[in-house]
């Protein structure tokens, strides 16, 4: 299930939020190895600050399992002023209709648990269906995104392959990245929706999630 995230909710979600940051840690300082702050196991930068959104996805005991942040484009963001190599000096794109996507993760190591990578899968599709339709919904027509090799080959096996990219292929930490276009359309949206066979509402209420994250600190009976 996904739970958007903004500033109007996010004082409900502040523990959803805080397992999202240890998961961004582990993945993009960790495993990714990218030059990141990381404080007491959380990944957190300056972008944090600008009330983005979050779409993030929930297992079905209520753990935080993957994550991904949309900025718009019009102030700051990371590919205007973090990632500029990538562009190669051409400027960044800037429009209200244009969102950035950062810090797209999903926790391996949970969904892994049974031993294959279905898991993975699902909720990488279901993470990447929730993303589009919050951002359709919200006017959106275009998603920039930072991405690696791994990312790319991910989108294109999922039928969500950027249509355009932006500069070149640049060095970041342990792996290279590269800047990605894709449309918010209904046709994409319907692509993914068909390769992963997801077709329910992915979309959790806030009292549902609410209801389930609570289950989840209950203590367990004697």
């Amino acid at each position: 299930m996904i739970v958007v995230v903004d500033a109007l909710n996010r004082h409900l979600f502040s523990d959803i939020l805080d397992e999202m940051f240890l998961l961004r840690g582990r993945v993009f300082g960790g495993r990714l190895g990218w030059e990141v702050d990381v404080k007491d196991g959380r990944e957190i930068d300056q972008f944090d600050s600008l009330d983005p959104v979050y779409v993030i996805g929930l297992d079905d005991e209520g753990h935080v399992v993957s994550c991904v942040r949309a900025l718009q484009t019009t102030g700051p963001h990371m590919l205007s002023d973090v990632f500029q190599v990538l562009l190669d000096g051409e400027p960044p794109l800037r429009s209200s209709q244009i969102w950035e996507s950062t810090r797209f993760c999903v926790d391996t190591e949970r969904l892994t648990r049974d031993g294959t990578m279905k898991g993975v899968s699902q909720a990488t599709c279901e993470l990447m269906i929730g993303s589009l339709e919050y951002c359709r919904d919200a006017g959106v027509t275009d998603i920039v995104t930072v991405i690696d090799p791994v990312m790319n080959r991910v989108l294109k096996r999922s039928d969500n392959a950027p249509y355009d990219y932006l500069g070149s292929t640049h060095p970041m930490g342990k792996v290279p990245a590269m800047a990605a276009l894709l449309d918010c359309s209904d046709e994409r949206i319907d692509r993914v929706r068909a390769f992963s066979g997801i077709h329910h509402d992915v979309m959790a209420s806030e009292e549902d999630v609410l209801a389930l994250r609570a289950g989840l600190r209950a203590p367990m009976a004697a």
